[in-house]
């Protein structure tokens, strides 16, 4: 007997892809191939319950990939050195994975002989996008299918649907779509469809509320060679294990939250709620870093580039040239961004308290701001102001 054509399914056991790997099945008819790419959001027992879904669903085989040093080298490493906040608030959590989930997609199709790549993706959402467009370069054989955003099912339906097949449906999914990873967790649905409403508290998903937080609060020392994060508080350890410890200290602090509202690649406006205390700790503490090494005009232009950079990670164009010719820029000016970062955390705030490096352009031997100065006399500081 013939086998059915494969397809393979970006997987990640919640209720859309649930949705299409039922699908995929019974109106398709495809043998289905899941596939769930860790990108650092998933503990074992996450990993383990993916796979017991995936059976739950009908699929024939499951893949489990780890995705986190894919994540870590090829985006994270560069939103860190670029200082990448969208709407000035919004460190990219969900864009730095999605290139990686879409070319691992494609590497087990490849394995599986597949001629069909599937994702849950909404008809309002980046994420179609952002899939589509790296499956149209990648891949541009393999069939690209979406169900959820060309059938135009609501999540309601969806679970109504699973629950018809004996397949069970969380409460809170019916109301909030949450997406993990190493970089942080996005919070969509629900409340912050109200441009005035926030959401509740049971919404967010590992950070402690502010005001639960230690009085205390905590100190931290951050490490950086060449602007990519080496140590904490003196200790050195991969980038990777840098971010999951400030992910650890900052949510027990209450810090990482917030609220992104701003401009999809569809051109309508979109808000969502996040916890990313690592990235925006590492954020701050880099750019403070880099104002004590770099000129007046390398903090110009870098600032440039990397909001450029992140538009394009954003809206699914990470692959565009244009983006190695960012990526040489600014890792060209991270050469000295070389040193420590010291700040506090307490009770949903992180402030940088000072930053220290062998390349400082702060040299009291020549002048102390708003003291005197070693280099230049009185009255060249005078001729100067009188010509400015």
């Amino acid at each position: 007997m013939k086998q059915p054509p494969t397809a393979v399914l970006a997987f990640s056991g919640g209720l859309d892809t649930s949705w299409c790997a039922v699908w995929l099945r019974q109106e398709r008819g495809f043998r289905v191939v899941t596939a769930t790419v860790d990108t650092g959001g998933f503990t074992p027992a996450q990993v383990r319950a993916i796979a017991a879904r995936s059976r739950e669903c009908g699929a024939a085989k499951h893949y489990t990939i780890d995705g986190r040093r894919q994540v870590y080298d090829d985006f994270v490493g560069w939103i860190i050195r670029g200082n990448v906040l969208r709407g000035e608030v919004y460190p990219l959590c969900v864009a730095a994975e999605r290139l990686v989930q879409a070319r691992e997609a494609v590497r087990v199709a490849r394995i599986e002989k597949a001629v069909a790549v599937c994702h849950g993706s909404t008809g309002a959402g980046n994420d179609q996008v952002r899939f589509a467009t790296a499956l149209a370069v990648l891949a541009p054989d393999l069939e690209n299918l979406a169900p959820v955003r060309d059938l135009q099912l609501s999540r309601e339906r969806e679970a109504e649907l699973l629950r018809a097949e004996g397949i069970g449906v969380q409460a809170k999914a019916r109301t909030y779509s949450i997406n993990d990873s190493l970089w942080g967790t996005t919070i969509g649905g629900g409340a912050t469809h109200d441009s005035f409403a926030a959401p509740p508290e049971e919404a967010y998903t590992f950070t402690t509320a502010p005001e639960r937080a230690p009085a205390a609060g905590r100190e931290v020392t951050i490490g950086f060679e060449r602007g990519l994060p080496v140590s904490l508080d003196g200790r050195r350890m991969s980038g990777i294990d840098v971010v999951l410890a400030l992910n650890r200290l900052g949510s027990e602090h209450g810090f990482g939250r917030g609220i992104h509202l701003g401009d999809t690649i569809l051109g309508i406006k979109g808000r969502i709620a996040f916890e990313a205390p690592a990235p925006l700790m590492l954020i701050r503490a880099h750019r403070e870093l880099e104002k004590l090494v770099l000129t007046k005009w390398q903090q110009y232009w870098k600032r440039q580039a990397g909001e450029f950079y992140g538009q394009l990670l954003h809206e699914g164009l990470w692959l565009d040239p244009a983006a190695r010719d960012l990526e040489a820029l600014i890792g060209s000016s991270q050469h000295r961004v070389t040193g420590e970062a010291r700040g506090r955390l307490r009770r949903g705030e992180f402030e940088v308290l000072g930053v220290r490096s062998p390349y400082t352009l702060m040299r009291p031997e020549v002048a102390r701001y708003g003291e005197g100065a070693a280099a230049w006399t009185g009255r060249d500081a005078a001729g100067f102001t009188k010509i400015y």
